[in-house]
């Protein structure tokens, strides 16, 4: 299931520049564009996917946490069901940060929310990505 995203919204267009600057390696130049986006975000949907950009700027893991569930709180308020397709991601990102945080009960939990989410993923490139992941992270967190 692929979400539908429109091309016209500011929210999206400045996500987009970001990630092109990213790719450029202007990462401090993205992290602002990727804050402007949020500051400027109305909509549960724009939040959660400036929110879900501004996380990968944190200068720490407990700052990512944070932005990570802030994404997926606004992404749990958007009700087009399309948004669930995101859904393995943000639970994989948040688990990551619990492990990084040496929580791993709390990670192990989120890596199998992410899981039962993963029939909401695209059979492709991206789907195949997130699903190993997953599975590694639970792999690492098992029996810590």
């Amino acid at each position: 299931m692929q979400m539908l995203y429109d091309p016209q919204n500011k929210t999206i267009q400045r996500c987009a520049q970001g990630m092109t600057l990213e790719g450029e390696g202007r990462g401090e130049v993205a992290a602002v564009i990727f804050r402007q986006a949020w500051d400027e975000a109305t909509t549960d949907l724009e939040k959660f996917i400036a929110a879900h950009y501004v996380a990968r700027h944190q200068p720490g893991v407990s700052g990512k946490l944070q932005w990570d569930k802030t994404a997926l709180d606004h992404a749990q308020r958007v009700p087009d069901v399309q948004v669930k397709g995101a859904y393995p991601s943000l639970y994989l990102n948040i688990a990551k940060d619990y492990e990084d945080l040496q929580e791993f009960i709390l990670a192990r939990d989120n890596y199998e929310t992410a899981l039962f989410y993963t029939q909401f993923l695209n059979d492709d490139g991206y789907g195949g990505m997130i699903r190993a992941g997953i599975a590694a992270g639970i792999a690492r967190t098992t029996n810590r």
